[in-house]
Parts: C-alpha cells; sequence; structure tokens
C-alpha cells in the first residue's frame, strides 16, 4: 500500500511511524512532513490546505490512500477533493468537519442526536456575551466558534478576561463549566461503523499544576487506570455512534477519526468538544500502544469496510508523553534556536523523539519552529515505567527557553 500523510506536526509523524512500522505499506509520503518524518517518509513540499495540489501529488505518486492530519486542511475540503479524484481518503468532507469547524455546529448536532454536553450559548454581541457570562457564572468557559488550532478556549474566574476573549473572537460559544476529570476517545469511522482506540488523558494547561494559558496540550498518558471499565462502552453507545448516526442522516457521513473530549461529571459523561482528526499530544500515546497495523484501519474506514464489532488490539503496558514548548509558548513562541541533545535522547531505553515543531536552518542545524517543539515517547510496564523513560529523554535534550511540564502522568 502506498500512503500519503499530510501534516507536519507531532501527530503527523506519530502517523508516519505507526504506518512505517506496517509491512503492508510499501512506500509511505508525507506533505510537507518535518525533519522527523524525513528519516521514514519521502517528505514533498505543499500546503495541506490546497485541494488541487494535493490532489495533483497524490496522482503523481500513485497513492493507495491519503491520511489528513491538520484540521484546517479538513474545513478547507481536502478530503472532498481527493474523494472526487477517486483516491481513498481517512479523513472527512468538508461538511462533516463541521463538527470541529464550528462549536455552534457541534452543539446542535450534540443537540439532535441527544449527546449529553454542557448547556451553552452562541453569542455574536457584547450583549449576547454579557447575558450568557451572567447565566453559567465563574468558572466562565468561552470557546471560539472557529478553528483556533487549540488555542481558542479560555477558561477563567476573570470576568473581564472572559469578556475580553470573546471580543476577540467574534462569534463565541458560552457554555457551563463541566467539572471531573478529562479523557480523550477516538473512534474510527467509517461513516456507518465505528470501533473505538484506547482513552487516554492530556494535560491543557502551560504549566505544572494546571496553571497558566490554555495549550495544544503539554503531555498525555495511556491506559488509565482509574477510569472505570464500562466508560469506552457507555460513551460508544451515548456520545460516538448517535454522533455518527446523525451525520449520515443529514448526509455527511463521518469518515475518519471522530475524537470525542469528555468530562466525567459528577451528572455522569458530558462532551466538552469534538475534533475530527487525531488529537494531539493524545494520539501519540494511543498509537505508541496500538498492535493492530495502522494501515488496514485507515482504508478500511476510507472504503467503507470497517467490520462494526472489530476489537483492537494493543501493546501491554503504558505510555506517556512529554512536550517539549518553545520559549513564550502559547502566546508568542519564540523560533530559530537550535534543538541539541536527540542523539542522547535516543539511546535512553524505551523512550524516543517526535518532531512537532523543528526545522532545518540553512546550516543544516535543528531548530525550533513552533511552540510545541518536540514530543519525548516513553513507554513500560506501567505508567511509573513509562514516565521515567520519557522525562530521562526530556532530560538529554537542549532548547534555550524552552519549557515542559514536570507533572505530566504523575498519578496519585
Amino acid at each position: 500500500m502506498r500512503v500519503l500523510v499530510l501534516g507536519s506536526g507531532g501527530r503527523e509523524h506519530a502517523l508516519a511511524r505507526a504506518l512505517h512500522r506496517d509491512p503492508a505499506v510499501t512506500a509511505l509520503h508525507c506533505a510537507p512532513g518535518n525533519p522527523g518524518t524525513a528519516g521514514i517518509a519521502a517528505n514533498h513540499a505543499l500546503a495541506p490546505t490546497d485541494p488541487t495540489a494535493v490532489v495533483e501529488l497524490a496522482e503523481r505518486l500513485a497513492v493507495d490512500l491519503v491520511v489528513v492530519g491538520p484540521e484546517a486542511a479538513l474545513v478547507a475540503g481536502t478530503g472532498d477533493a481527493v474523494r472526487a479524484a477517486g483516491i481513498a481518503c481517512f479523513g472527512p468532507d468538508r461538511a462533516a468537519a463541521r463538527i470541529e469547524g464550528s462549536k455552534a455546529f457541534a452543539k446542535e448536532i450534540m443537540a439532535a442526536a441527544g449527546v449529553p454536553t454542557g448547556d451553552s450559548r452562541v453569542c455574536e454581541s457584547s450583549g449576547e456575551v454579557d447575558r450568557a457570562l451572567d447565566l453559567f457564572g465563574a468558572p466562565y468557559v468561552v470557546k471560539d466558534d472557529g478553528l483556533a488550532a487549540g488555542k481558542g478556549v479560555v477558561v477563567t474566574d476573570d470576568r473581564e478576561a472572559a469578556a475580553r476573549h470573546a471580543g476577540e473572537c467574534g462569534r463565541v460559544v458560552i457554555e457551563e463549566y463541566l467539572d471531573g476529570p478529562e479523557v480523550s476517545l477516538f473512534a474510527l469511522s467509517d461513516g456507518r461503523h465505528a470501533v473505538p482506540m484506547l482513552p487516554s488523558q492530556d494535560y491543557k494547561r502551560a504549566y505544572d499544576g494546571g496553571e497558566g494559558p490554555n495549550t495544544g496540550g503539554m503531555g498525555a498518558y495511556t491506559p488509565l487506570p482509574w477510569a472505570p471499565d464500562e466508560l469506552v462502552p457507555e460513551v460508544m453507545a451515548t456520545v460516538v455512534r448517535p454522533v455518527i448516526d446523525e451525520l449520515r442522516r443529514r448526509s455527511t457521513p463521518f469518515v475518519g477519526v471522530l475524537y470525542a473530549g469528555l468530562a466525567l461529571t459528577a451528572k455522569g459523561v458530558r462532551v466538552i468538544e469534538f475534533n475530527a482528526r487525531f488529537g494531539d499530544p493524545e494520539i501519540q500515546v494511543v498509537l505508541d500502544r496500538l498492535a493492530t497495523p495502522l494501515a488496514g484501519l485507515l482504508q478500511a474506514c476510507a472504503l467503507g469496510g470497517l467490520p462494526d464489532d472489530l476489537r483492537l488490539s494493543w501493546s501491554p503496558g503504558a505510555a506517556v508523553n512529554v512536550v517539549v514548548a518553545a520559549e513564550n509558548y502559547p502566546a508568542a513562541p519564540v523560533k530559530g534556536d537550535v534543538i541539541t541533545g536527540l542523539d542522547e535522547a535516543a539511546q535512553v531505553p524505551d523512550a524516543y523523539v517526535l518532531h512537532a515543531g523543528t526545522a532545518l536552518d540553512d546550516q543544516g542545524r535543528l531548530v525550533a519552529a513552533g511552540g510545541r517543539v518536540l514530543n519525548v515517547i516513553g513507554s513500560g510496564a506501567d505508567i511509573t515505567a513509562a514516565r521515567a523513560a520519557a522525562y530521562e529523554a526530556v532530560g538529554k535534550i537542549g532548547l534555550r527557553g524552552s519549557h515542559h511540564r514536570s507533572d505530566i502522568a504523575l498519578l496519585p
């Protein structure tokens, strides 16, 4: 199978790594990819949000499957264009990708499908914002209605900060705060059937102890030893399958991966948000544990042949992802600083590094090129061992001004 992965972040490096391990994959391409994917795939300079360029590349490479990584590409209609060209595509069409592209649309779908979520209001004026903030009270939850690269959500007790964020975004969704531990669950779908992956948990705040601003995610781990055994079956029955059914009823079948961000509240499971692609940094640890070959799964989704009773196989043990972020992330990340120590990190047993925001400068040196620069993955017999491996590898890496959380997967 010849596969093209679209995107350039840690998610795409993790996907490429899993596909590279799959003996069914005979040729692997990334567009644009990054310095990390260059070691296992052929990189091609291309914008995933340019559907015409993607189709031209896929046809020239004669690929059997296109895997769309970034949400912006899905919302731009890249999946539509690839399928229209007769090429199998893992990733929903633009219409179905609105489940992530518009928070208001996601709430509409959940209401129609009877999916449990927090009460909310869609606001387009300062008056509507004020009334919604009064209604729900603190902590205030304000979400940009559109795509915001994981940074469009503000959760704060500061009324002025909440109103200011709403004013900066324009159209927003303001909703009640959902308490309780958060869980991420990915479900693979062919538009009719859906199969769950391992649940995981990520850390959204920039600093230890859940302090600092919201980010795209500073780390993650799986499995969740504290999660109830019935969690995944319950979420599939009350969240994932009703949403898949509702989108199909609207003639916009969801083909790809549906990410459900969940809160386990005192009143039960509630949906915080949906993504129309693999969430980052959680998918890195989930793919680390996946034993079922990935390429066949993604192709089955793309071609409409995913068995509804399929059970995925998982390697025993645990995986932990620690994100190394650039100085001043998430506000205005500093780019261009040289990264050192990756060879030393690679020598740590049961650990490896995925590139998330890196580039080569004009001297051929590896430098920071984004906010979240590296994903450092550790695996082991349990979370304690996996965590130790990840942090030992993090300690080998040098990047001026960088920061990372020291409490990822630090369980009570």
